[in-house]
């Protein structure tokens, strides 16, 4: 971003048919935000896939722990033999049968605190605020603000009846142009303002 070095655009970065950004999610990080895929990222060896939403704000740090960390935890031993090769590689079998839970996925307009850490599987609600230094293991309701190790919901940042007409507006869906016109009611109005600002159904 111009005069922000440490902050990218991510969708354009991301190469991996396995990764999904929607426009306008940022990263950063004063080091390299430029390698979000590889660093933040991890483990990223199987078929399930990672889908961020539009108008997403990531602070520095926040890693995705994608589910080829998995080890096993039935037996004595939880070391990953066979991954090692050689003799030990002919045991494969040990490791593909690991639980899967499958895509992590994150609605529009979720910020993340810095050093949050996303375990596999997790899907996280349009609206969503994820306090600094949060491990994230479990799914976090739309509009809700979460924190902790394990995070736990702290609180919803609207009524029920609110968090529904929200969902319906889906202000993350509107041509650009009709954003850029409504930025203050988009950041500061009520569910009503943002009502009426939607653009007229075509």
């Amino acid at each position: 971003m111009p005069e922000q070095p440490r902050v990218v655009l991510l969708r354009p970065l991301v190469t991996s048919p396995l990764i999904e950004v929607g426009e306008f999610t940022y990263y950063d990080d004063p080091d390299d935000p430029t390698a979000f895929e590889t660093r933040n990222v991890l483990y990223h060896y199987g078929p399930e896939r990672l889908v961020i939403g539009r108008y997403c704000a990531l602070g520095t740090g926040v890693r995705f722990i994608m589910n080829g960390a998995n080890h096993r935890v039935d037996g004595p031993s939880t070391f990953p033999f066979p991954i090692m090769g050689g003799d030990w590689a002919a045991h494969f079998d040990l490791l593909t049968d690991l639980p899967n839970r499958g895509d992590t996925v994150v609605g529009n307009d979720v910020w993340f605190g810095h050093g949050v850490t996303v375990m596999p599987g997790v899907r996280i609600g349009h609206g969503a605020v994820i306090a600094t230094g949060s491990v994230v293991t479990t799914d976090v309701p739309d509009y809700a603000i979460a924190g902790g190790n394990p995070a736990r919901l702290i609180r919803h940042r609207y009524s029920e009846e609110e968090i529904t007409r929200l969902l319906a507006v889906s202000w993350w869906d509107w041509p650009t142009g009709h954003i850029t016109q409504h930025v203050r009611t988009i950041m500061s109005g009520t569910v009503e303002d943002l009502e009426a600002a939607a653009p007229a159904p075509e």
